[in-house]
Order: C-alpha cells, then sequence, then structure tokens
C-alpha cells in the first residue's frame, strides 16, 4: 500500500507564504464585492451580473473538465500550476490599466466589454491552476490531518484577509471611480505575483499520473468512476445544487443598489463584515475539527443558506443588510471547506487531477443558473429569484447521504 507522504517542512512555508499573500489579494479582486461592484459602476445590471457570474464560475470550475484530461498525463504538475497563477497576474494588472484608459466613461461598451475579457482570462488561469494545486497539496497533507490544516490555513488566510479589507476600505473611500477600483486591481496583482513566489520553489517530489486520450476518454472515464464511486456521483449532485450558493453575494450587491441606492463607498464595509464571517466561522471550524464530521458541516452549510436567503427578502434598509455579508461570509466559507477537503476523501492519489477535473461537472447548473437569474430578476423581481434559489439549495439535502463521510 503506497502511503500519502506528510507535508515536507519545505513545502508547508511555501503553502503558508502562498495563503496569507493570496489572501491579501483576494480582497482587492473578490468576486462577491469588488468585481460585481465595480460592474455595476461601470454601467451594468442584472445581465452583467449573471454574465460575470457565469464567467467565474464557468471559467473557474467548469472548464476544469476541459483542462484536467491534459494536465493528468504529466506525473508532475508544478508547471500548469505556475502558468495559470501567471495568466492571473496579467488579467488583474490589465483591468486596473483599463480602467484608468477609460476614466472619462465615454465608451461604456467597450470598456465593460474589456472587462468581462480580462475576467475571462482571470478565470480560466484559476482553473488551470486549481488542477495542479489539488493535485499537490493532496500528496503533500497527510489525509488525517486535512481538515485541521484546511481550517488553519483558512484562519491565516483570515488574518491577511481583515488587514486587507479594511486596506480596500480605505482605498475605496479616498478615491473617486474608477481609479480606486484601478489601485485595487493593481495592487491585487501584485500581491498575487508575490504569493506565487511561495510555489516557485516549492519540491513536487511524488509523480501522480493518470492517463486519458482525450476528452471522449475523460468522459467515458467519468461514467466509469461514477459508476465505481458512489460517493462521486453525490458529490457531483451536492455541488449541483447547494453550489449556486457561491453566486448569491454578487445578486445582494445588485439588490442593495437598486432597492437601497447603495454606493461604491458601501463595498469596502460588505466586504469588511464578509471578512468577519470567513475569520469567524473558519475559527469555529478549526477549534471543532476532529470531534465534528463532514456531514454535520454538509446539513449545516444547507441550513444557514437557507437562513441567509430568508434574511434577505426580509432586509429592511442598508445598515441590515451589512449582517447579510456576514452570514454570506460563513454560508460560503464553511461550503468551499467542506468541498475541497470532500474532493480529496473521494479521490485518492493517482486520479485527484482527473477528480479535480470532474468538478467541473459539479457546476453545470452554478454555471447557467446565475444567466437565468438575471432574466427571473428582470421579468419578476429579486423576491421570486431569491426563492428560486431556496429551492435549488434545499434539493441538495438528498445527495448528503450518499457522501456518507465518516471523517
Amino acid at each position: 500500500m503506497t502511503l500519502t507522504p506528510k507535508i515536507s517542512k519545505h513545502n508547508f512555508y511555501a503553502f503558508l507564504w502562498h495563503a496569507g499573500f493570496l489572501a491579501f489579494a483576494k480582497n482587492f479582486m473578490d468576486v462577491d464585492t469588488i468585481i460585481p461592484a465595480m460592474i455595476i459602476e461601470s454601467g451594468g445590471g442584472s445581465l452583467h451580473i449573471g454574465i460575470m457570474t457565469v464567467i467565474i464560475l464557468g471559467g473557474s470550475r467548469f472548464t476544469q473538465l476541459f483542462f484536467a484530461p491534459y494536465q493528468s498525463n504529466w506525473p508532475f504538475k508544478k508547471k500548469f500550476m505556475l502558468s495559470g497563477i501567471n495568466l492571473r497576474i496579467i488579467s488583474l494588472f490589465a483591468i486596473g490599466l483599463i480602467l484608468v484608459c477609460f476614466r472619462s466613461q465615454a465608451h461604456p461598451d467597450i470598456l465593460l466589454l474589456l472587462i468581462f475579457l480580462f475576467i475571462t482570462i482571470f478565470s480560466l488561469g484559476g482553473a488551470f491552476t486549481n488542477i495542479g494545486y489539488n493535485d499537490i497539496l493532496g500528496k503533500a497533507v497527510d489525509e488525517n490531518k486535512r481538515k485541521t490544516f484546511f481550517s488553519a490555513k483558512q484562519i491565516i488566510a483570515g488574518i491577511a484577509l481583515l488587514i486587507s479589507a479594511f486596506l480596500a476600505k480605505k482605498i475605496l473611500r479616498n478615491s473617486e471611480y474608477p481609479i480606486n477600483y484601478a489601485w485595487l486591481f493593481v495592487s491585487g496583482g501584485t500581491l498575487l505575483l508575490i504569493a506565487s513566489a511561495g510555489f516557485w520553489r516549492i519540491r513536487e517530489s511524488v509523480p501522480s499520473v493518470m492517463n486519458i486520450g482525450g476528452f471522449r476518454d475523460f468522459l467515458r472515464t467519468l461514467k466509469s468512476e461514477l459508476i465505481k464511486n458512489n460517493k462521486l456521483f453525490s458529490y457531483l449532485g451536492f455541488i449541483n445544487t447547494q453550489g449556486i450558493i457561491i453566486s448569491f453575494l454578487p445578486f445582494v450587491m445588485l439588490y442593495g443598489k437598486d432597492i437601497y441606492n447603495t454606493q461604491s463607498t458601501d463595498t469596502g464595509t460588505f466586504l469588511l463584515y464578509k471578512v468577519i464571517g470567513i475569520v469567524t466561522v473558519s475559527i469555529l471550524v478549526l477549534v471543532a475539527a476532529r470531534m465534528t464530521k463532514y456531514n454535520f458541516l454538509l446539513y449545516l452549510n444547507v441550513f444557514l443558506s437557507v437562513v441567509l436567503i430568508v434574511f434577505t427578502l426580509f432586509i429592511i434598509d442598508e445598515i441590515v443588510l451589512r449582517y447579510i455579508f456576514v452570514l454570506g461570509g460563513v454560508v460560503i466559507t464553511l461550503y468551499n471547506i467542506t468541498m475541497n477537503g470532500m474532493l480529496l476523501e473521494v479521490s485518492d492519489r493517482s486520479n485527484r487531477a482527473l477528480y479535480t477535473g470532474f468538478v467541473g461537472a459539479g457546476h453545470i447548473v452554478p454555471t447557467i443558473f446565475p444567466l437565468m437569474g438575471s432574466w427571473i430578476i428582470e421579468r419578476c423581481g429579486f423576491q421570486t429569484f431569491f426563492l428560486m434559489f431556496m429551492l435549488i439549495i434545499l434539493s441538495s439535502l438528498f445527495f448528503i447521504p450518499g457522501m456518507s463521510c465518516t471523517k
């Protein structure tokens, strides 16, 4: 039997370095607050928010279906991970540059087109990076310490997120659109560049390869694995339903703008409250990691998601809206912690890159629904949209028993 090696001291510091600086960068390019607020300020509406969410979800997750067969054939994935990170860095600098170039707002359609172009590049880079990252991480971390590792990493990231949230809020308040957002994206690109330094010297000593002949062979393998591995079917089903929660907050941003006329100066406040939720749940999961099963966290995630939607339906003013972002940070972080951990549980060292690609098949509904959501909002209003959101979330309860994780 081949054992998964424990994480080396050298690689530990590489992951630690990356987690910290990536967290700093994330707040300057946050997909739940900063990016949707920038698009709204640039003249976008519900359709543009829907397209943005489709690009971010589809680009960073669904396209893993197409990247995984190629990367799975290579025993070492470091070069792919670094290539994806470099694409993300370039796209962030590019968005900052075009915001400055179009600061007169003379051509809003061209501005939005260019923003979407580089958001697409940013998302595709994330998909390319994520496959290699999960493969290397899965080989490095002792399977008995994964839940603790993910939570501890989230704590480190949480500290960095709190500091950068205050900085992002200050940048947004100290200058006007679009210069404030330009500064955010240039800062995010710089911090992501610094974060990537941790991976340039990482030692990928354990090979992992599963030969795939092409996309058709990949689909045949997916079908075969679904038959052999019942947990994989339930895992993908859960992502296809509960997974839509990660697109919820951008629509809350639009809701706040349309109903309560929130301003760009409020964006930093929403971001800060979201980070408070992230840090809070990360600490709680870390403390309870040894005594808490994944199944409990999955049920808790669904319950809190429903509470989040119900609270949003009964918002009375923009002050209460801030607390929606606290709960939103809790729900999204809890979802990410459990899904990252469950991916390592349903896969093994030889097929982890391939299974990361399979996750793309779990994001068909989360990729399509935001675009449908923009149409629902325009035709039927926000309340109908939120109620449909809740029904899809509740359907995820059907898939939790099938994962039956004992850890």
